[in-house]
């Protein structure tokens, strides 16, 4: 099976069509699959808050916990429902591993939730990109970066750039040989181009972070 056919924009670039010759085709789509856990935004925003500043193993551990509390009473199964959460006290959910901030964060999207400003998924698949962050990002606990990453790994939206992202910006930055990395409206601006396709960019600045040798400065334009 060949690989899948890259956008004329990214073959235009010509440090990123190299870049994309030596390390193949995006793979983004794998780490996008369904996750019967979160299967919605509300779902989707509880998991990411709850694993906020932790690795990955002790954000699994903590939201398992949780999990066990909602309506499946399994690790493996859904978060608590909005109206399940809203009843559950500090100390059960400090239990979990929680801290007092991400409560009160956990709180406001089950109550965002109620109240409409965290639509279900059919709503979400009605809303553009900016709508949709915009009102996520409304909530406590849920900033930019929170909304952009649920867009792009949940919601599989194809052209969200976190321009916001000090991988995308430090990738980005080795990718073009820069010397400083960009503001985020200066990247924004300088990969328009890319637009319908910003979240394939953004997986490939993500592996040029890790793969290509840093330039001398590190510093913001």
């Amino acid at each position: 099976m060949s690989p899948p056919t890259l956008p004329a924009c990214f073959e235009q670039d010509r440090a990123l069509a190299a870049f994309i010759a030596q390390i193949g085709p995006c793979r983004l789509a794998e780490q996008t699959r369904p996750d019967p856990q979160t299967q919605d935004p509300y779902a989707s925003l509880i998991k990411a808050v709850t694993g906020q500043q932790l690795h990955n193993t002790a954000a699994r551990t903590i939201f398992g916990r949780l999990c066990t509390l909602g309506p499946q009473r399994d690790k493996n199964g859904p978060p608590p429902t909005p109206e399940i959460l809203l009843t559950l006290d500090d100390a059960t959910l400090r239990q979990c591993g929680l801290s007092g901030a991400k409560i009160a964060s956990l709180r406001a999207i089950a109550q965002g939730r109620l109240d409409g400003i965290v639509p279900s998924l059919t709503e979400a698949h009605k809303m553009d990109d900016e709508t949709l962050i915009t009102q996520l990002t409304t909530l406590r606990g849920v900033g930019r970066w929170t909304a952009e990453m649920m867009l792009m790994f949940h919601l599989r939206r194809p052209d969200i750039l976190p321009a916001g992202d000090l991988g995308v910006q430090e990738g980005w930055r080795r990718l073009q040989k820069q010397p400083k990395r960009l503001t985020p409206k200066a990247l924004k601006a300088a990969t328009i181009a890319f637009s319908p396709h910003r979240s394939t960019l953004a997986w490939y600045c993500w592996q040029a972070k890790e793969r290509l040798p840093p330039s001398p400065s590190a510093t913001i334009s």
